[in-house]
């Protein structure tokens, strides 16, 4: 029995919002703000109990349509109950125990092995209605106040809505059938739970291991020597005696004896004092000091974890904090697992949903990879008692890292990104297969290009594809020279700057060599703003490279596939807006030379030197990157010459152009099709 989906609406961002989970691990992954933490409180809220809902976890959108609805002054006819709601699509098989979930089914069709569990906290067209009339005489009373105290106030139907939505909402647990026809939810058909007397903790039991976790090495906090107290408990509450368990207890038991003893003769003279003071008479109850060691307590205050380096045994806090993180981590996971057993007397939940926050907290690139490459193993036990009882684990890793996305199995990623500013959607990587069924070498070179270096493009606001390292090199330098010139031209212009800079904003540069074509259909399922820097690449009729004035069509294929209606001479002269296509609703520009200064440069080196022709010439005995320097002396002017026949390896050109820039980077200028480029990539 496993969950496949999540179906969550008016939930904070979730406005509209599924997500589908795997039978193992999914792995959620997003840029910051779009809904992971969301996923985690809503299903807290509603299996838990242990938070009630605030007005502040409506949805924008929704809270703005119920003001409204209240505000309205036409009646409003009768409407079933809105608000926050989350559904769990559950799937079973023959071979899952169905002695919990027998109460729950909606459908005895053999075929239909789905249920549905819908949760919500909603709000009634009765407590609509009462809620009205209750906020009118609220808002009476509020303007008497006002009026009195001659002072304007602004609207106070939010201020209302914060102190009272708990007497007008209320939470709901249902089973809902589920439609085969049509494959979704039928919320017209459905049990109420509460009223049947149906508990949903045998079915589900849910734990998260959350991101603001407590961990520390500073020297008076032991959290790893605390968690062995807790893990004793979980293990001892589960009931699961096991010899290890009794021979801890015997001991204590034989260590009391010998310390009692002990004590007598540590604290005689204190007794004595008490004896002679006059508080206790004589045959009348004697004090004593005895040992009564309390195993929980014993491990609470007196076990300590330790590491060993060179064969000395060090406290736990000398120890990292992502070494810290990591094995706290593992502590965490090993007590929720004793929650998810249960006591002797009951069996685990048919399903058991784990919430992993965030590990890569404090931990190094190496340490994300051991903990992604390992988790697998440390749950795949599942939940298993010494009964013989025995049920699957479901986790969720929501993650930051680009580390450990890039070491993960593509098919259990989920995709997390914001629409609409207060909705977000959910997608699967694996989806993204269906998109490359006519070419499924491009799905496996973009799969194994992803997970080997470059999962950070998930992480993006904003992506740069560049052809290879010359780029790479000079991308970061080339956004600070133009952060650097956008602010004095404003300054001089008495103009402010409605944009972040290029660094100030969250832009992963990708190395894509010829093959940005392939990553189109990835760009519509990221649907991030891009920016694509290739070259003209002219080629004559016969496909050898020439000069731009004499070539007659190029041969780059990035150019070809994405304007390819674009003619010769047109692709020539074309203006960035005709430059910039849409890709799945997001924008994307293909930037490749233009013509500056009178001439049309065919390569990155070729403008470059062009424009810098006077900076290259001086410094062209320091550069490592040329040969044939004499041609500068020669009176060589054309770039295109200078660029093929100079440029002994583009990379360490790369190199000598920011190794002889003056600190401000002045004394050389960016090509106008990078720069404008990136000026496009700046706006929103």
């Amino acid at each position: 029995m496993k969950i496949t989906q999540l179906a969550i609406t008016n939930f904070r961002l979730l406005k509209d919002f599924s997500i589908d989970l795997e039978e193992e691990l999914s792995l959620v992954i997003g840029k910051n703000n779009t809904g992971k933490t969301s996923i985690l409180s809503v299903l807290d809220k509603f299996l838990n109990e242990k938070s009630k809902f605030s007005y502040d976890d409506l949805n924008i959108d929704f809270r703005n349509e119920l003001e409204s609805l209240i505000k309205s002054e036409v009646v409003q006819e009768h409407f079933d109950p809105i608000g926050i709601k989350l559904k769990i699509f559950i799937e079973y098989n023959e071979k899952d125990d169905l002695s919990n979930v027998s109460r729950v089914l909606m459908d005895l069709d053999p075929n239909n092995n789905k249920i549905v569990l819908g949760f919500e906290y909603t709000l009634g067209y009765t407590d609509f209605l009462q809620l009205g009339a209750d906020f009118s005489i609220f808002r009476a009373k509020e303007k008497i106040k006002v009026d009195e105290k001659k002072k304007s106030k602004p609207d106070d139907l939010n201020e209302f809505l914060k102190k009272e939505l708990g007497n007008y909402f209320s939470t709901h647990k249902l089973s809902i059938e589920y439609d085969m026809a049509n494959e979704k939810a039928n919320d017209a058909n459905y049990i109420d739970l509460e009223n049947e007397g149906i508990s949903i903790k045998d079915i589900i039991g849910f734990k998260y291991i959350s991101a603001r976790r407590d961990v520390t090495n500073k020297e008076k906090e032991n959290t790893l020597s605390k968690h062995t107290s807790s893990l004793y408990k979980k293990q001892e509450d589960n009931a699961e005696k096991n010899l290890a368990t009794e021979n801890f207890k015997d001991q204590l038991s034989e260590t009391d004896s010998t310390l009692s003893n002990i004590y007598r003769d540590l604290f005689s003279d204190v007794i004595k004092k008490v004896q002679d003071f006059g508080g206790i008479k004589l045959n009348d109850t004697d004090i004593a000091i005895i040992s009564t060691l309390q195993h929980r307590e014993l491990l609470e205050g007196n076990t300590t974890v330790v590491y060993t380096h060179d064969d000395h045994k060090l406290p736990e806090h000398y120890n990292g904090l992502g070494y810290m993180n990591l094995i706290s981590m593992i502590f965490e996971i090993e007590i929720l697992v004793q929650d998810f057993k249960r006591d002797k007397d009951k069996k685990p939940a048919d399903i058991n949903l784990l919430i992993i926050e965030e590990p890569e907290a404090h931990t190094h690139p190496q340490m994300q990879y051991i903990f992604i490459k390992n988790i697998k193993k440390l749950l795949a036990e599942g939940i298993k008692k010494g009964d013989g009882i025995n049920r699957p684990l479901q986790y969720i890793i929501t993650t930051h890292s680009s580390h450990i996305v890039a070491d993960s199995d593509f098919d259990d990623i989920k995709y997390l990104k914001t629409e609409n500013k207060n909705n977000v959607v959910a997608k699967n990587l694996s989806d993204l297969k269906k998109q490359y069924d006519t070419d499924p070498k491009q799905y496996q070179f973009l799969k194994q290009y992803l997970t080997i270096s470059r999962a950070e493009i998930f992480f993006a606001d904003k992506a740069v594809l560049i052809e290879g390292d010359t780029e790479r090199i000079l991308i970061p330098t080339f956004m600070r020279k133009v952060d650097l010139e956008e602010i004095i031209r404003l300054k001089a212009e008495n103009e402010e700057d409605t944009f972040l800079p290029l660094l100030s904003k969250n832009i992963s540069i990708i190395e894509v060599g010829a093959y940005s074509q392939i990553f189109e259909k990835f760009m519509e399922f990221l649907g991030v703003k891009s920016l694509i820097l290739t070259d003209i690449d002219a080629v004559d009729d016969d496909g050898n490279a020439c000069p731009v004035d004499e070539g007659k069509k190029t041969s780059n294929s990035a150019i070809n596939h994405f304007l390819n209606e674009v003619s010769w001479n047109d692709l020539k002269a074309l203006s960035m807006g005709n430059r910039t296509i849409i890709v799945g609703g997001s924008a994307v520009c293909i930037c490749f030379q233009q013509e500056e200064e009178t001439y049309h440069a065919r390569s990155f080196e070729d403008a470059f030197i062009h424009i810098n022709h006077e900076f290259v010439k001086a410094k062209k005995d320091e550069f490592q990157g040329l040969q044939n320097r004499k041609l500068f002396d020669d009176g060589v002017s054309n770039a295109y010459v200078l660029a093929s026949s100079c440029i002994k390896k583009k990379t360490h050109f790369a190199l000598d152009i920011l190794y002889h820039s003056d600190k401000e980077f002045s004394n050389w200028n960016i090509p106008a099709y990078i720069k404008n480029g990136l000026l496009w990539l700046k706006e929103d």
